[in-house]
This record gives C-alpha cells, structure tokens and sequence, in this order.
C-alpha cells in the first residue's frame, strides 16, 4: 500500500506540472511517442506504424519498446514525460496507472461502440469496481487453455471434453496407450500459471480479488479446490517435469511428444518456429463438471491509452482510430496468433476453431492473475506447491503474501 500511495502521490505531482509530448520536428511533422510494454509485438507494430505513416505524412512516430518496459515507463512518468500513446498490459499495473490520472478518458469515442462490453468491463474492473468511465482502449486479448496435438487426438477417436471428469478420462486413455498425457514445463515457474489460471478462473469468483481486500475471501477458502486439481494433473506428467523449461517443452510437443499442453495463444507462434507443420488444435480447459460453468478464460493482451495531457490529443486519436480500423487490428492479430476485442474481427486460423464459439457467445472470465496486486507474484509460489504439495502451507502463504 505504500508503494502505491507514493507512486500516486508522484502521479499527482506529474500531472498538476503538465505533461504530454512537444515534440515538433524541423520539418513541420507532429512527433508522437508510442511506448509498448510488449517486445514480442514489435516487428508487427513497427509495420503497422509504416502504413500510418505512408497514409498520414504529416505524422511521425516514435515507437519505443525498452527492454523493463514497466519500470521505464514508471520513471517517464514521475520525470513527466508521459507518452502520447500507450499499448500496454491489462493487469494491475495498467490500474495503478489509471488511479493515478495518467491516462485521458476515451469512454465517448466513436471506436469505443465497436468493442466487446466483456474487455471493457476487464479493464474498468482493474481500476475501479464501481468505475463507468474508459481509460483503456482493449485492442487485442489472448486466452489460456489447453493445447492439443490434433495427430494423437484423432488417432484416438477423442472428442473435446466438456467436463472435468470427461477431461481427466482423455488423460487416463492416454496413460494407457502409452501416450504423454500433458507437456509440463515447470523449471519456467511462470508456466505454472497457465495451469492455475485455467482452473482459477472457472472455479473462483471474478471479483475474488476485491473480496480478499475486503476480507471476506481467502486462497484457504476459496482455493483448496484449484489446489487439488493441479495436483490431480501432475499424475499424467512423465520424465522430470520440474526439470523441463518452456523452450524446450515447446520443441518436445511439435515433435508428438504429448497429447496435451497447459498453455495460451502466445505459445503458438514458437512451437510453429519449431515445426510449421505442426497440427495442433486449441480448447477452453472444462475445470468444472457444471458445463455451464465453463468458459474460457481470455482476457487483454494489449490495451491502447492516450496520455491525458498530450500536446497533440487530435494526432493521438487519429492514430488510434487507425489501429482500431478492423483490417489493421486483423492484421496484428493474425501476424501474433491473438484474438480481437473489436466485434466481427475473428481470429479464423483452424487451430483456434473450438474456442471461436465462446467468443461469438461472449462464454468467456478473466485471468485470475491479472487482478492481483502489484509486488504479488505468486509463480515461485505455486511452483513450490506443486514440488512440496503441501496444500494447507501453500494456501497461508499465498494469503500471507498477498
């Protein structure tokens, strides 16, 4: 708490100084600075501002993507140099940010109408439980779940499961055919989120994170089942599972090495790289036996924010009303194997094709992760968990440290 009075307190400073880019080139261009948090985007950004510069000479951008893109940012900030324009994470820090008045108010603009209410309600969630104003503009979201090596599926006569006890009997079929049932890559402690956050999200409420500040919600009530669940899964592993690490679990897969892999959309552009013919599918994880409890959990990968006061708020629009034109936004979803917040824009690559329903149907909850404070990073944590599996000590911690 702390940490955030002083960050706001800074914040507060910044804004009553002024801010916002003057940048204003010899030649009579409008500069505007365009910071991404994202490095892995960067090509497909960087393309995409070429064609904005080509269609609007008399704009240039300066795009920058630092590595600690966070921590850069934060500095920017207290030395008051906002950037004109922001793609960053929808996760606590993007709150934090908003709290603190860095961002302008976009609520009534005309592209605002073409957005999925969902990815609103994410982002106004992270500033605000009561919050009915727009400082986050969701441009492109991912999804957690579960990837699947379609060669070994069909060779098997599998359907997609639709609960967990049909999911945990694919798993067994497996085991007996002498099959990988799950790529685990554990040494990553990250990756152990892609596993919490599948389960996580269906079982726990949404606003379980407004609830533990409250008091009335705690990982010991609320997350024991989560907790066996994983455990549950650890069974279908084979080799050493905390000796595996994402790069390599990503090569093992292409390679038919398991029929199954906790992880998101993101992943799928390595294990192309790795095989490009690798076919593989992409389901929603049914971690409850309630099928109509089941969703898939997706949340904002990349959010677009104007600084609230930039000197050029009509040349930052402008460039945001072009990163929300449906072909420019298909085109970076398609380059990064992402999911659109923008209504008709599909992501029509057929690995995707058995999430695409809960999208059209909007059957979709947020990552639980994206909602915890900033300073809790619980991956080291759970990944101890899973080595230890000492459920109880696990739970008190995570409440300890929250």
């Amino acid at each position: 708490m702390k940490k955030r009075l002083m960050l706001l307190i800074l914040l507060f400073f910044t804004i009553l100084t002024g801010c916002g880019s003057e940048e204003s080139q010899a030649d009579g261009k409008v500069e505007l600075t365009f910071f991404s948090d994202k490095s892995e985007n960067i090509d497909i950004l960087q393309e995409i501002v070429n064609d904005f510069e080509d269609e609007y000479p008399d704009i240039s951008i300066d795009l920058q993507s630092p590595p600690e893109a966070q921590t850069v940012l934060r500095t920017q900030l207290v030395r008051d140099n906002i950037p004109d324009v922001m793609a960053l994470g929808g996760n606590a820090v993007f709150g934090e940010f908003a709290e603190g008045d860095v961002f302008a108010d976009v609520t009534d603009e005309e592209f605002m109408k073409d957005i999925q209410p969902v990815y609103l309600d994410m982002l106004r969630l992270l500033v605000d439980e009561n919050s009915t104003r727009d400082f986050g503009i969701p441009y492109v979201t991912n999804a957690n779940g579960v990837v699947y090596n379609k060669k070994i599926f069909n060779k098997l006569n599998l359907e997609i499961p639709e609960t967990w006890s049909e999911f945990i009997e694919i798993l067994e079929t497996a085991k007996k055919e002498g099959i990988k049932p799950i790529e685990f890559t554990l040494n990553d402690a990250w990756t152990a989120l892609s596993i919490w956050n599948p389960i996580g999200g269906i079982l726990v409420d949404d606003d379980f994170h407004i609830q533990k500040e409250e008091g009335t919600a705690s990982f010991q009530e609320d997350y024991r089942e989560v907790s066996k669940k994983m455990l549950e899964l650890l069974d279908y592993g084979e080799g050493d599972i905390f000796g595996t690490d994402y790069d390599t679990g990503n090569a093992n897969f292409v390679n038919n090495d398991a029929l199954f892999y906790f992880q998101g959309n993101w992943a799928i552009p390595d294990m192309l790289t790795n095989d490009s013919d690798a076919d593989l599918g992409f389901f929603a994880l049914p971690a409850s036996e309630d099928v109509s409890e089941n969703q898939l959990v997706s949340g904002v990968d990349v959010l677009l924010s104007i600084g609230r006061d930039t000197d050029h708020k009509k040349e930052a629009l402008l460039f945001v009303e072009y990163l929300m034109r449906p072909e420019v936004n298909q085109k970076y979803i398609d380059d990064q194997f992402a999911f659109s917040s923008i209504d008709g824009v599909l992501q029509e690559n057929e690995i995707f094709e058995d999430v695409q329903p809960y999208f059209d149907e909007e059957r979709l909850t947020s990552f639980p992760d994206h909602f915890y404070p900033i300073g809790f990073s619980p991956e080291n944590t759970i990944q101890d968990f899973l080595i230890n599996k000492n459920t109880d000590d696990f739970l008190k911690k995570m409440d300890s440290e929250w």
